[in-house]
């Protein structure tokens, strides 16, 4: 037992002595010089190589390709997950925008609202459906492929453009959505 704990640090620390600094100076490229994310990407890379260690055989060509490979894939996936999750604020961002709220006039919201869902009659029945789900009833796009008795992907694509069209509407009649 105490081999396999030896041999799997031996690996590790040869990953990091022969690789971590070429690795990292790629990884800092396509990170725009964050630091401290190519960092975070250099540790995430060598751990998936310590997990998947039939990658080094010399058969399957050169480790640093494949490390560089990994690393990419990290950032790519970092990078779609800070885009997919809404930007961080303070506390003081949250009450001005809850000041500024409060002090919006009250026709004007509910002559939007109206224009909203006049709008909203205008699209199919489907895109209407996905919408009611997803945005009105606050359902998980999962969620309102089961209620709705469709696939996710269809749930998905119709409400890209239910919103595309949506927005085409509004437009069309001077509303900036």
């Amino acid at each position: 037992m105490g081999t396999a704990s030896t041999t799997d640090e031996e690996l590790l620390r040869t990953l990091y002595a022969e690789h971590a600094g070429p690795l990292f100076h790629y990884v800092l490229r396509l990170t725009s010089g964050d630091r401290q994310w190519a960092e975070d990407v250099v540790q995430e890379t060598l751990l998936r190589a310590w997990q998947h260690p039939a990658a080094f055989e010399p058969a399957r060509g050169p480790a640093r390709a494949w490390l560089c490979t990994v690393a990419r894939h990290v950032v790519i996936d970092d990078h779609r997950a800070r885009r997919a999750r809404p930007a961080e604020v303070d506390g003081e961002a949250l009450e001005q925008a809850s000041e500024r709220t409060r002090g919006e006039d009250e026709i004007e919201q509910a002559l939007q609202s109206w224009a909203v869902a006049d709008a909203l009659r205008t699209l199919s029945p489907d895109h209407r459906a996905v919408l009611l789900e997803t945005y009105y009833r606050g359902r998980t796009m999962a969620e309102a492929a089961d209620v709705l008795g469709i696939p996710l992907g269809t749930v998905k694509s119709r409400t890209y453009y239910a919103l595309h069209a949506l927005r085409l509407v509004l437009r069309e009649r001077g509303i900036e959505p």
